[in-house]
């Protein structure tokens, strides 16, 4: 029996007030809200909502809670490697770096020496990621980002070259999706070297917007068989080993205008295996991306035919490239690039605290005046959190979580930093870094910058729209369901299940709100049993909890036009990125024992992004749409205003310390760096450096005899032959670190002339 109400809606005569409380709710409100909703949420293409199904989801979902369980961060297991892997660090990385010359690489040949192609064919270089049975190494995500690391620091190109078939690529895409038969031909050819792989995706006229290629493939029947094939055609462009590539995995749309397969024409974005060999595949052609000599370079296609056995997973994968593709971007993308910026960052900031000892001007060594402290001291602590992140994503991954939005703030985030300390290694080094030769350490990785910042995701593009646009959708407790709910073909049972979330929604949007207010009031918030540290734990409570109150505030009042706000959303994004990072730099700092001499990198790290979150909460208030939205969540999340102003100048001169003067905290901080070797540039300064430190009491004791000539001195008796000879050798190893290279006069032809001879790498347009 059942009886109806006033809206024409039927109900439960008979059960309980619960249920009948809850029959009501779903009629008379979960029913216009999900009609509403229905209405206005924007249509979501199939990439898109691909794209924002791929991966998982892991701490930063704790983040976006607003409520992250720190037990669960500090119990990750710490990234290490296995006895395994740290002998091939010790050994055929180590002997790879002694064997490379990246002036040579990259003004001299354009190119890795053969030997070196050789030895990373011979040493399994290429088949990191292939498990043991197919003939690879079976490296975990830390090894793999270790070696990209060190290699990083010796050669860009080298580094590249190793990178990309271990990172998005043939090999990883045959792991996840390959077929049994695909893999057990491929993936041994690939660990030893015999393959060289590359991939095609972006197109002239499809970057960041993937989805927008016209390669096309069409299904037909073999002209040389009974079987189906695909007949395709494409251009692709800033393909890394391309020019040199022997199986080109391609990503293109696939259409079936027969119906060959089944009913659909439009099958959609599908990846295949196309050996270089084939008729009418053209490569060879190269791209120099910001002189860098790495392979790149552009690819096309003439009706060429492969069999449609080629498609990665076989023809039941037709149509699910771009799913396959997010899913292996997941992954990839949260170790290479990172690697290469942490590498980078790292590098510079051992040079550049090294370089300021020996360098002196006005009898002082330039690391002594506050304007080189200040830089020194910023890339000491960037150095320290990049690093950190490097190593948790890395735990994360060795998990088996396909880490998605990390992912994505790690490849942003890390370039952009290994940007800001180059430069200030730049600025520190001055002179030095500025003329290239030789031994000019820093110049190449200048150069390299842009290179990081834009592929596998332009910075701009990743940090405006993907970090928080995917990062609330997947991260968020609730609105994916809620989306799917809507979404959902059969109306009343979306709108059954609409109901169950989003009343859960509600609840979880109304302690978000309480816990926001508490914890920016009262100051209270959870932290472990973290010594010194505990405070920065609740401070990062406080700011999570504002973090999700705010993107709840900016969902529900923008809703879909949010996605076109590109500032609010990268702000948000930013502040989802430093609450990463930062947890990773305490998670660094416990792991590895709460050492004292770290603590001021820790506390700078914190103080600076408190400052930056605080920057972009203010900065997204006072650009809400919604001006009674913003006054309101002001008062909950900046009660006082802006109050972190960044680090203090004390700070900042007790991190750049650490790059003074050795010590074990200098050591960890760049640990893993490959020093140089017989007399390049970073010997030279090493070997500097050491022997200024050694002298150092020696300089005093002149000082205080005021004697500035060590000769007289020692004809005086104030030092000894021994301490004369080590000055001696300081001046000698000091001088050899400053110097810079220069060319014979005849060596650069007039610009005239080089006109006149043309250009040695002929222009064209891929």
């Amino acid at each position: 029996m059942v009886e109806a109400n006033p809206r024409g809606a039927t109900m439960p005569a008979t059960l309980d007030g619960d249920t009948w409380a809850r029959a009501l709710r779903r009629n008379t409100l979960t029913r216009p809200l999900f009609h509403w909703a229905r209405r206005a949420l924007p249509a979501l293409s199939d990439t898109e909502r691909e794209a924002l199904e791929a991966g998982d989801v892991w701490w930063d979902a704790e983040l976006f809670s607003g409520d992250p369980d720190w037990n669960i961060l500090l119990a990750t297991p710490v990234a290490t490697l296995s006895p395994q892997e740290a002998a091939f660090l010790a050994g055929p990385v180590a002997d790879l770096c002694a064997m490379l010359d990246d002036w040579r690489i990259n003004w001299e040949l354009h190119d890795l020496p053969q030997e070196v192609w050789t030895f990373l064919k011979r040493h399994g270089f290429f088949g990191m990621i292939i498990p043991h049975e197919y003939g690879g190494l079976g490296f975990s995500a830390y090894a793999h980002s270790e070696v990209v690391r060190k290699i990083s620091t010796r050669s860009i190109a080298a580094a590249v070259t190793v990178m990309v078939p271990n990172s998005l690529g043939p090999g990883e895409l045959l792991l996840q999706f390959g077929t049994k038969a695909q893999r057990a031909h491929w993936l041994p050819r690939l660990a030893d070297g015999r393959e060289i792989p590359c991939f095609g995706l972006t197109s002239p006229d499809a970057g960041s917007d993937a989805a927008a290629m016209t390669d096309a493939g069409v299904i037909c029947r073999d002209p040389h068989g009974d079987g189906l094939c695909i007949r395709l055609n494409w251009h692709k462009r800033y393909i890394t080993l391309g020019p040199v590539a022997t199986v080109l995995g391609l990503a293109f749309k696939l259409y079936d205008p027969d119906h060959l397969l089944g009913s659909r024409a439009d099958i959609g974005i599908t990846l295949a295996l196309v050996p270089t060999q084939t008729p009418g595949v053209e490569i060879g052609q190269r791209h120099l991306p910001a002189l860098q000599a790495f392979q790149n370079g552009p690819t096309r296609g003439r009706d060429v035919i492969v069999p449609l056995d080629n498609v990665i997973g076989g023809r039941e994968r037709a149509g699910e490239g771009w799913k396959m593709l997010m899913s292996a971007l997941a992954a990839g993308r949260g170790i290479s690039l990172p690697s290469l910026s942490a590498a980078g960052a790292a590098f510079a900031a051992r040079t550049s605290g090294a370089y300021a000892r020996v360098r002196q001007q006005f009898n002082v060594p330039i690391g002594k005046f506050e304007g080189v402290q200040r830089r020194l001291g910023r890339m000491a602590a960037t150095t320290y959190v990049l690093d950190a992140a490097r190593r948790l994503t890395c735990a994360g991954l060795d998990e088996g979580r396909k880490l998605a939005v990390i992912s994505a703030i790690m490849k942003a985030h890390a370039t952009n930093r290994m940007r800001e300390v180059i430069n200030d290694a730049m600025d520190v080094h001055a002179g030095k870094a500025v003329i290239d030769g030789p031994h000019n350490y820093l110049g190449n990785l200048y150069r390299a910058i842009p290179v990081g910042i834009t592929v596998e995701g332009a910075n701009i593009l990743t940090r405006n729209l993907i970090i928080f646009g995917q990062g609330a959708i997947r991260c968020h407790p609730y609105l994916l369901d809620e989306m799917l709910a809507l979404r959902e073909a059969d109306v009343a049972r979306g709108r059954q299940a609409f109901d169950r979330v989003f009343w859960r929604h509600v609840g979880h949007g109304l302690k978000t709100l309480a816990r926001a207010f508490l914890r920016s009031w009262i100051g209270v918030a959870p932290a472990p049993d973290a010594g010194a540290a505990a405070r920065f734990y609740r401070r990062l409570g406080r700011y999570a909890a504002a973090f999700a109150l705010t993107a709840e505030v900016a969902l529900l009042t923008l809703g879909g036009a949010l996605k076109r706000r590109e500032m609010l959303s990268e702000r948000l994004g930013d502040i989802l990125s430093e609450l990463y990072l930062l947890s990773a730099a305490l998670k660094r700092w416990q792991d590895e024992g709460r050492q004292v001499a770290d603590f001021a990198l820790l506390a700078w790290c914190m103080d600076d992004g408190m400052a930056t979150i605080e920057a972009r909460l203010k900065d997204d208030l006072d650009n809400l749409p919604s001006r009674l939205a913003a006054c309101l969540l002001r008062v909950v999340v900046l009660p006082f205003g802006r109050r972190r102003r960044g680090p203090s100048d004390a700070l900042t001169q007790a991190c750049a310390e650490i790059l003074l003067e050795p010590s074990p905290a200098r050591e960890r901080l760049t640990a893993g760096l490959y020093l140089g070797h017989a007399d390049d540039g970073v010997a030279r300064l090493e070997r500097a450096f050491a022997l200024v430190v050694e002298a150092y009491p020696i300089e005093q004791k002149l000082r205080a005899a005021r004697q500035e000539d060590w000769g007289a001195a020692q004809i005086a008796g104030v030092i000894t032959t021994a301490e004369a000879d080590l000055l001696a050798r300081m001046d000698d190893a000091v001088a050899a670190a400053i110097a810079v290279d220069f060319l014979a006069g005849d060596t650069l032809a007039p610009a005239a002339a080089a006109s006149d001879a043309g250009s040695a790498l002929p222009a064209g347009r891929a």
